[in-house]
């Protein structure tokens, strides 16, 4: 026999040995499904599901992105809201107080929230709420609105969980690139007809499905609305003055010509306002400084807060600077700001209704 097939014969075991040994380590040693989630969802900026609402709380002084916008609890309830018919505010403070969602509690450390909506405002709060007390009547309006901010921001850190994991041509991954207008034009044709998108598609859109810090739609709305005392908002739901030129938009007394047929953007609830809202400045081009600047902070995990996105607004009204300056005022003077660390309870939730609208 020659050294050449000696050499060989040595050499060939050799082989099988170490192929063997790679198998192992592959079967044994792979990442687990587990990690290699996490490290998907890191690449978003975001974290695995932790196991109940209480994790969700952002550590004191922390200078990272909100634990609350970067997931969800598991624990989150999934049945249909309770109906809670109130008679008076007396009975929505007490209300509040059973759900330890007061001064007492927020003073104390606690940033959980309810889960709480509800049905419309009331014509008897357009009405008489220029008779209760300013304090009083802010601390309602924020405590019934920062639930809806909640829940809908919710929705999105869903849809961003799915848009980090989902295959690039899985039917719920172009749904959203869809309602999120990716694959759209401002007229709502479609642009890309390929069943797939790309990796860099997929990039582009997490920068738009993304939350809004709860200080900034807490002042736009109280801005927006009059403390919810508008007749748009009595009419139809409209938090936050978007226009509509569809012809179906409610018509304001002065219209101006040069703008077309247009009115005010109505909703079916005041979720559905805040959820239209929220889409509003996610999709809309005038809002492309805003959700760079949010993609940076969150590149960055740094926080994300309405007084850092609320200098990107300068074309949400025609007062520019003025109305930028005035957000922010109204997100300090009211100490806006600590409701960016709020989170959602894992509690049952309730749809409150007015004795008034219930015997409609």
């Amino acid at each position: 026999m020659s050294k050449e097939n000696r050499l060989n014969k040595m050499i060939l075991p050799m082989l099988l040995v170490v192929a063997a040994l790679a198998i192992l380590w592959a079967l044994w040693y792979r990442p687990s499904d587990d990690g290699q989630l996490s490290a998907v969802l890191a690449a978003a900026g975001m974290e695995p599901q932790v196991e109940d609402a209480s994790q969700l709380a952002t550590p004191a002084d922390s200078q990272q992105t909100q634990t609350s916008f970067k997931t969800v609890s598991e624990a989150r309830p999934t049945q249909a809201p309770e109906d809670v018919v109130l008679n008076s505010l007396d009975e929505l403070i007490a209300l509040f107080d059973r759900l330890d969602y007061n001064q007492a509690a927020w003073q104390a450390g606690s940033r959980e929230v309810p889960r709480l909506t509800f049905e419309a405002v009331s014509e008897r709060w357009q009405q008489t709420s220029s008779q209760i007390p300013v304090q009083l009547k802010k601390m309602v309006f924020f405590r019934l609105m920062a639930p809806l901010i909640l829940v809908a921001n919710e929705k999105i850190l869903l849809e961003r969980q799915t848009i980090a994991q989902a295959e690039l041509d899985a039917p719920e991954l172009l749904a959203l690139a869809r309602k999120y207008r990716l694959l759209t034009d401002e007229s709502g044709s479609h642009t890309d007809e390929s069943g797939s998108l790309t990796e860099e598609q997929r990039q582009q859109l997490l920068a738009r499905v993304d939350i809004m810090p709860p200080s900034l739609v807490l002042a736009q709305a109280a801005e927006e609305s009059g403390w919810a005392t508008s007749r748009f908002t009595v009419e139809g739901n409209a938090f936050f003055g978007q226009w509509d030129f569809s012809g179906k938009g409610m018509k304001p007394k002065e219209q101006r010509k040069e703008l077309g047929n247009y009115g005010l953007a109505r909703f079916d609830t005041p979720l559905a306002s805040v959820e239209g809202y929220l889409l509003n400045l996610n999709t809309n081009n005038a809002y492309q400084s805003l959700r760079d600047l949010r993609s940076q902070l969150r590149e960055g995990n740094k926080p994300i807060t309405g007084l850092e996105l609320a200098g990107t607004l300068e074309r949400y009204s025609e007062r520019g600077q003025a109305y930028i300056d005035g957000i922010r005022h109204m997100i300090r003077y009211n100490g806006l700001d600590q409701v960016d660390e709020a989170y959602l309870s894992d509690g049952a939730p309730l749809h409150l209704i007015s004795a008034d609208d219930a015997r409609d």
